[in-house]
């Protein structure tokens, strides 16, 4: 028996490393900014009488010249007495944590009649082993290859006296010779082991013209050689110019122009990773147009719902917690959201009928073989296995029931929706009742005194994470279903003894993290901006509070002995609006047409911010706004037309618009969150037809517990 485990492990632990490797990102250390102007994740210094151009003492990001389009780093320097230096630090990116195998530092320049003497000396700065390396002039590293000017410059990492490291930065820095200088900098890298990939031909492409943008798409690209597909863009259909590059995970690439009424052509060719091209695709046009209101809200559900559908992890079906980010990891909680937006989808046209009756089937099969604790899924899952990820620490690997309620908030609402007597939909059905009725959410009332829900339970650590639910938060829905579950239900007593207890565990509880005595007692009853607030810690708190529960769930039917949850939902959202409109932290991407302080990326890593002036740092999430549509019609449909026409060029991408930015600090997030995603497809379909909420509600275990909820106190 001993053996067999053994060998299982064994088994277990080599697919583990096999999907590793599959999962593996470049070592990155530059390939473009979004923004421009200067590069976030940079610094320079300079002392005595040399000096390095700088933005607020970060490198200054250039189009002038471009190795991969459409920008790369200026170095633009003087040296006397004293130095300079100019850092460009490693961005670490969200669940981008295995990487290629690398034994080179790499990087291509463009010296801009700058002489070989004054060429720059070259640094790795500490990452994991904590240390810096020696300086070194990279001349003697220059490779042959050049291409159009620019140069190819490739060190191994031994020479630095490092190996197999993951360092945190690259130092350029002046060397001895006194002098004026400019060069560029692009693609700086860890420079992966990667075949070449020789005869490689590019796909075939279509255009599709929106607004102020095109989507190029093509077949999905298999080789792993191939790093990138180079875009090519012409208005006279003669002259193609580079305009980005994309990496062969998204099967698409948003080319926001900025501009309608034009007409543009396009080719794409293939980049393996030695930078060797393949020729150039055939030709695909399109033209962009102004949009009414409604083909804009289109456009942004159409976009915002490929993340579940373009974007799913394969085997599964279901949501990645980020894209860019671990592939083969499902969020299950966003994944819940994921099946809303695919519901979303068939009614809208983006897909059909059958294509989400294939999805779902796969969902289903997949969730009925994953680990459960208890019934309730993970925070994260492994896609290829099924197996729990402990993303979060190794106290995270057992059951987590607030993200279970996101998901089958989801799953519910498809039980709903796919109500045909075909097997398969009957099936769908099924396969959910089953899930549904194997949550044991009565196991989660810890203390068995029917008053908190508690949000985690690990086979190997228990309790350890002893978090009881109480609220204002976004976590209502797990005691809805926790009261509605045919199989396993808690007391409709705990919504009035936990989520919106009155004791003083639950009221300091509150008071902490709200830092204020408002709401501690659940109830609020103050003004905020001119406006009450029944319901709520401080003044409502972050956006996401009124997005997570009431995706599926109508609040417009949710009435308890303090307040109905539409009325209040839309306070703290219009609380939220004033607050930005106010701005009164004077932030660059704060205000009227550009609002909503809710969670997401930023520039110092994931943060809730609220619309309170020490809560809040200039972090601005279009899921915030746009998410809100059902509360604030006129206010949401202003802030997208402001983030897309004004703010596009960096913030619409692929899958819509990308999590957040931050004006103040010039930062972009490069990912999409699936938390943010879905709210903003299924927010404004609740808005346009209700759909979402109207399905939700057919359940009638969880119409019933809503309908006697003033009777449960």
């Amino acid at each position: 028996m001993k053996k067999l485990i053994f060998f299982a492990s064994l088994i277990y632990s080599l697919s583990l490393f096999a999907q590793q490797a599959e999962y593996e990102h470049d070592y990155m250390f530059f390939e473009n900014s979004l923004m421009s102007g200067s590069y976030y994740y940079s610094s320079t210094s300079c002392r005595g009488g040399s000096y390095i151009n700088n933005i607020q003492g970060k490198i200054p990001v250039s189009d002038e010249h471009a190795f991969t389009a459409p920008n790369s780093l200026m170095l633009d320097f003087s040296k006397g007495d004293g130095n300079w230096e100019a850092k460009i630090l490693f961005e670490k990116v969200r669940g981008n944590d295995f990487f290629k195998e690398s034994h080179h530092l790499s990087f291509w320049f463009y010296p801009d009649n700058t002489g070989e003497e004054l060429y720059p000396d070259i640094s790795i700065g500490p990452g994991k082993e904590a240390k810096s390396s020696e300086k070194l002039s990279f001349v003697p590293y220059i490779e042959k290859r050049k291409k159009g000017g620019w140069i190819f410059v490739k060190i191994p990492l031994e020479v630095f006296g490092i190996k197999d490291a993951e360092p945190g930065e690259i130092v350029f820095s002046g060397n001895q010779v006194p002098g004026n200088g400019r060069i560029f900098i692009d693609q700086v890298e860890l420079y992966p082991m990667m075949e070449a990939a020789e005869g490689i031909a590019p796909p075939d492409i279509t255009a599709r013209g929106y607004e102020r943008h095109v989507d190029i798409t093509w077949p999905h690209i298999a080789d792993a050689r191939v790093k990138y597909l180079k875009i090519y863009r012409s208005e006279d259909q003669v002259n193609y110019r580079p305009v980005g590059i994309q990496r062969p995970y998204y099967d698409r690439f948003t080319d926001y122009t900025g501009e309608s009424g034009k007409i543009y052509h396009y080719r794409v060719s293939l980049l393996d990773y030695a930078y060797n091209e393949s020729r150039q695709s055939q030709t695909a046009g399109a033209s962009t147009r102004t949009f009414s209101d409604e083909e804009l809200m289109d456009m942004v559900q159409e976009a915002s719902f490929r993340y579940y559908w373009e974007g799913a992890e394969p085997n599964s079906g279901l949501a990645r917690e980020n894209i860019p980010g671990r592939k083969n990891m499902i969020a299950t909680g966003a994944s819940g959201f994921g099946i809303m937006a695919i519901i979303v989808g068939v009614e809208r046209g983006f897909i059909t009928r059958d294509q989400a009756v294939q999805r779902m089937k796969k969902i289903v099969s997949f969730l009925g073989g994953c680990d459960t604790y208890h019934g309730a899924v993970s925070h994260f899952i492994d896609g290829p296995t099924g197996k729990t990820t402990a993303f979060f620490g190794k106290y995270d690997n057992g059951g987590d029931l607030v993200e279970t309620s996101f998901l089958y908030q989801g799953l519910l609402t498809a039980r709903a929706y796919f109500d045909a007597k075909e097997k398969a939909e009957k099936e769908i059905r099924n396969g959910i009742t089953c899930l549904w009725e194997a949550v044991e959410w009565d196991w989660y009332d810890r203390e068995k005194e029917n008053k908190f829900l508690t949000w985690h339970w690990s086979p190997d650590y228990e309790w350890h994470i002893d978090h009881k639910l109480i609220g204002w938060n976004e976590t209502m829905i797990t005691y809805i279903l926790a009261m509605a579950s045919p199989t396993h239900p808690v007391d409709p007593a705990m919504y009035y003894n936990g989520w919106a207890s009155q004791e003083e565990r639950a009221r300091e509880y509150r008071s902490a993290w709200g830092k204020t005595p408002d709401g501690s007692e659940y109830t609020n009853g103050n003004y905020y901006h001119g406006i009450k607030l029944d319901v709520g810690v401080a003044n409502g708190g972050p956006l996401f509070f009124v997005h997570y529960s009431f995706l599926g769930m109508d609040p417009r039917r949710i009435t308890d002995s303090y307040t109905n949850y539409f009325e209040n939902n839309r306070n703290i959202a219009l609380i939220n609006w004033r607050y930005c409109s106010e701005n009164p932290n004077k932030r660059r991407a704060v205000s009227g047409e550009f609002w909503g302080f809710t969670a997401s990326d930023g520039p110092w890593g994931y943060r809730a911010l609220e619309p309170l002036k020490e809560k809040e740092n200039g972090t601005m999430a279009p899921t915030g706004s746009l998410a809100s549509f059902p509360y604030t019609p006129e206010q949401s449909m202003g802030a997208l037309k402001h983030m897309y026409r004004e703010h596009g060029k960096y913030l619409w991408g692929e899958y819509g618009f990308r999590d957040a930015v931050n004006l103040d600090e010039n930062w972009q997030a490069r990912i999409y969150m699936g938390l943010n995603q879905a709210p903003v497809v299924i927010m404004i379909e609740n808005y346009r037809s209700g759909l979402i909420w109207e399905l939700f509600m057919k359940n009638q275990e969880v119409a019933e517990v809503l309908k006697n909820l003033k009777e449960s106190e």
